[in-house]
């Protein structure tokens, strides 16, 4: 009998979980959702199975759930994960506070496999995720020296709140989520500053992509940019490789991965948009050409659903690698 448990169901993130859980057809005997008490007692439709959001306290890991995914934040992560890996869970944490600690796997099932060294699991940041899915197949077949990252991330990665800072922006309401207004502007800066100037935002995308790949010489570097699209991020990578290569064959690289979407036929104004993305499972990728002021350098244009394979999708995903590897 397999026992399974959705942590802050009633966020954006919590809501498409549930979607995704439909989605994927994961299979369980029994599911439970958690949240605040503020959204205790609110129903939700699973599988056409009606089912009451209980409020999360410290007495939910004694129900001893075989898998638990958690979109709650990284404060009720640091508290609730270990909790419920204690009681034997196997949990899958949305949130950043565990996936740079050493013995914590960092997945993307289209990439890399857990070793259950402990029975959490990260999630990687939304950005990265796409990023990493499109750099793979570079990886693979080329080598990839060093990935220069500019990101333009959509208000739906701040969750509703940053939603309504856009839609009362263009009201003509001040702020009450980002630190200026998103309506109409551009904000530099996602997640706290750090003593060299980069944001964690910006540190995450680097420290992560080196975890995802196994591979610390990558260099990385990231700018990370709050734009005033509701949905889906968009990432400009400049990416050096290791062995001498050509655009045909980076698209070549690319094509065949059910994953990912390429778009890139510039003649025909053929590129990802964050609308082309929205709502869709895969990473889309388009605007490949070569960096003439770099040797065997190449700009690459990434856009995918922050929500989905930058959030729930990728948390479900590896919920469905781990069953199929119980099997």
């Amino acid at each position: 009998m397999s026992k399974l448990a959705v942590i802050g169901a009633s966020g954006m993130v919590g809501e498409t979980i549930i979607k995704m859980i439909e989605k994927y057809n994961i299979e369980y005997d029994e599911i439970d959702l958690y949240a605040s008490a503020r959204s205790a007692g609110k129903k939700v439709t699973v599988n056409g199975e009606e089912i009451t959001i209980k409020e999360l306290t410290e007495n939910a890991a004694d129900e001893k759930y075989d898998y638990v995914i958690m979109a709650a934040g990284g404060k009720l992560a640091s508290i609730y994960a270990p909790l419920f890996e204690a009681a034997g869970s196997i949990v899958v944490d949305n949130s950043s506070h565990f996936r740079m600690q050493e013995d914590i796997d960092l997945i993307i099932p289209e990439i890399n496999t857990p070793t259950l060294n402990r029975k959490i699991i990260a999630n990687p940041n939304c950005s990265t995720t796409q990023a990493v899915v499109a750099l793979k197949p570079l990886y693979d077949d080329f080598g990839i020296d060093r990935v220069a990252y500019v990101t333009y991330q959509a208000v739906s990665g701040s969750g509703v709140a940053g939603i309504d800072d856009l839609k009362n922006g263009e009201k003509g309401l001040e702020p009450t989520n980002y630190p200026y207004p998103i309506y109409n502007n551009v904000l530099p800066h996602i997640d706290d500053f750090l003593d060299n100037g980069f944001t964690k935002e910006e540190q995450k995308m680097v420290d992560e992509t080196k975890k995802i790949l196994n591979d610390d010489e990558i260099k990385v570097t990231a700018t990370c940019v709050r734009v005033p699209v509701e949905n889906s991020h968009s990432v400009e990578m400049n990416v050096t490789l290791k062995n001498e290569t050509t655009v045909d064959e980076i698209r070549a690289s690319l094509r065949g991965h059910d994953h990912i979407v390429l778009m890139d036929d510039v003649k025909n104004l053929v590129y990802p948009t964050p609308l082309d993305a929205s709502g869709k499972s895969e990473v889309f990728v388009g605007r490949i050409r070569k960096d003439e002021t770099l040797v065997n350098t190449f700009h690459i244009w990434c856009v995918s659903d922050n929500l989905l394979k930058g959030a729930a999708q990728n948390s479900v995903q590896i919920l469905k690698q781990l069953q199929e590897m119980n099997k």
